[in-house]
């Protein structure tokens, strides 16, 4: 089996992707899940999804790719970030992205983003009472999801080992490095960080996305969801 890099939610934080993509060509990473969550909130949207093009990688969809698509869905306080993110991505990419699938599953893994159930609703790195509700009647011996930005694996009662490679371009456990994680050949799995400039990455996101760029770039600064 090909050693398999996981890129989950880079946000459109092309810097941060870069730092990444070096990482995995030293690891040895042959090819990739892309697991959605490419563009919103980001600097460089179209300029990500292009990078990601030239990889030898299967993809899945995230909410940012819904809410791109249908900005109703999304919860009013980022709607303005989202028009901004449509207007550079152009229509016939916003739709492009949207189609993607939901779920991918191979060799005994199910990749999602968020979880089986919903790409808004996660896992976090200690057990909760809504774990099984969200798994649904997952056969696969091992899970992969995002959406949290919380690098962490971790395995239920019932053996489903449970792996989330972390945020490439906007970690939320205060550790600024972009994180991703490398499946080996045994299928092993190794969650990696790497260091790049997000304070750069944050200034080009309030220029870019002015007034609607405030609070991504809060995160960046500060690799937590609850940036104030």
């Amino acid at each position: 089996m090909p050693m398999l890099g996981l890129i989950y939610d880079v946000h459109g934080n092309l810097p941060a992707l870069e730092a990444v993509l070096a990482d995995a060509r030293e690891a040895g990473a042959e090819r990739f899940l892309l697991g959605g969550d490419f563009c919103l909130f980001g600097a460089w949207p179209a300029e990500t999804v292009e990078r990601l093009r030239g990889l030898d990688a299967d993809w899945i969809r995230g909410n940012g790719e819904r809410w791109t698509a249908s900005p109703e869905d999304a919860p009013e306080p980022v709607r303005g970030a989202i028009a901004a993110c449509r207007e550079l991505l152009g229509s016939g990419l916003v739709a492009e992205l949207e189609a993607l699938p939901e779920t991918l599953e191979r060799d005994g893994t199910l990749f999602c983003h968020g979880s089986p159930r919903s790409d808004v609703l996660s896992f976090l790195p200690e057990p909760a009472p809504a774990d099984m509700e969200l798994l649904g009647k997952v056969t696969a011996r091992r899970l992969v999801f995002g959406h949290t930005h919380l690098q962490f694996s971790r395995t239920t009662p019932e053996g489903l080992e449970l792996v989330n490679p972390g945020s490439v371009g906007m970690p939320c456990d205060r550790d600024h490095r972009a994180a991703w994680a490398l499946v080996h050949a045994d299928g092993a799995v190794e969650p990696r960080r790497v260091a790049y400039d997000h304070e750069a990455s944050a200034r080009a996101v309030r220029e870019r996305l002015g007034e609607h760029g405030d609070l991504p770039a809060r995160r960046i600064e500060q690799a937590r969801f609850d940036a104030a």
